[in-house]
């Protein structure tokens, strides 16, 4: 049977993991914007779509709360940047902008206020 694993506060090697599978995310999208220009390695899109990979891999490996919430929300709002940037739609982008840091904050504070510290 599965071993369920509880969720936990975010630790300096959570958020060191996270960077480093973000920054090679990044890497490898800016590498797939050489071919395809909307994942330009400065892109909004390619950012974030680096920062949701980066948490849902640490969701994964560390179970950091605050990762299971703002993984989505940066895969969303990348979604929506790139949608912009393709021209299939028009985003408003600064509400996107604070739609996402408003998430990125309420899944601190929820994180802050129910996960297990170590």
């Amino acid at each position: 049977m599965a071993e369920s694993r509880e969720v936990c506060c975010s630790s300096p090697a959570a958020m060191c993991y996270w960077f480093a599978t973000s920054l090679i995310a990044w890497g490898v999208l800016g590498v797939a914007g050489v071919y395809w220009s909307p994942l330009h390695w400065y892109s909004a899109s390619t950012i974030l779509l680096a920062a949701g990979i980066g948490c849902i891999a640490n969701w994964l490996r560390n179970r950091s709360f605050h990762c299971v919430i703002t993984g989505p929300l940066f895969v969303i709002a990348a979604t929506l940047f790139l949608v912009g940037s393709l021209g299939l739609a028009h985003v408003h982008v600064s509400l996107v902008w604070s739609l996402l840091f408003v998430g990125i904050g309420v899944a601190f504070l929820l994180e802050w206020k129910y996960a297990k510290r170590s």
